[in-house]
């Protein structure tokens, strides 16, 4: 049987141990992953005549989604990395692009805003929880200041992407209430256009590639 002293001190030593975690989790600052050229990825739609590849890498798993301070599918978002590679020897327009996921019953769900992503944190909504590890439950209304900056500094915003060279960042889509919502879904992106002014033909991406392609070793 442990003394009283040598009790209080396990408990003091595991207290500390878990506020520590705690606070090593709320301090975590986001690092944007490196993009690599968007022909590599599993999920692409490749142009070749107009020198522009579109691919999207979806951070639907743990391993993945460690990257970020926030849980976004806690709270039903589903984060995707957007890249956009332009071969070509003229740069391309962003500006009036537009982002969709349509899924597989053509449900169409446009890029989340930041405020669509502040409102969520501050009230999430319940049953949209798979993640059984009991996380430290933020205060209703509270959003820490290192989540703003997560927010704004992951998200793509891109307004053209210059010749041979690759733009990326994540677009945030809200997938509350769907069940395993990448399988039948496609990605959209309009509205891209040339040196020009010319408007690219659309890009379109399955997500079924990403789901299909094969495991890393």
């Amino acid at each position: 049987m442990l003394r009283p002293y040598a009790l209080h001190f396990r408990v003091t030593t595991l207290c500390a141990v878990s506020l520590a975690s705690i606070l090593c989790l709320a301090s975590k600052h986001f690092v944007m992953p490196v993009a690599h050229l968007a022909r590599v990825y599993p999920a692409r739609d490749e142009h070749q005549s107009e020198g522009v590849t579109l691919a999207l890498d979806p951070y639907d798993m743990p391993d993945k989604a460690n990257i970020f301070s926030v849980h976004y599918n806690e709270i039903g978002f589903m984060p995707i990395f957007v890249v956009v590679t332009n071969d070509g020897d003229q740069a391309i327009s962003l500006a009036g692009s537009k982002a969709e996921l349509v899924t597989h019953d053509r449900t169409k769900i446009p890029p989340a805003t930041d405020d669509d992503l502040y409102r969520r944190i501050a009230r999430p909504i319940s049953g949209v929880s798979t993640n059984p590890l009991p996380w430290p439950k933020k205060t209703k209304g509270a959003i820490s200041k290192e989540a703003q900056e997560e927010i704004q500094n992951s998200q793509f915003a891109a307004r053209a992407v210059e010749p041979h060279s690759t733009q990326s960042g994540f677009m945030f889509f809200d997938v509350a209430g769907i069940s395993a919502p990448l399988a039948g879904a496609n990605f959209y992106l309009t509205g891209v256009r040339d040196a020009k002014g010319n408007e690219l033909m659309y890009f379109e991406v399955p997500l079924e590639k990403y789901l299909s392609a094969p495991s890393k070793p």
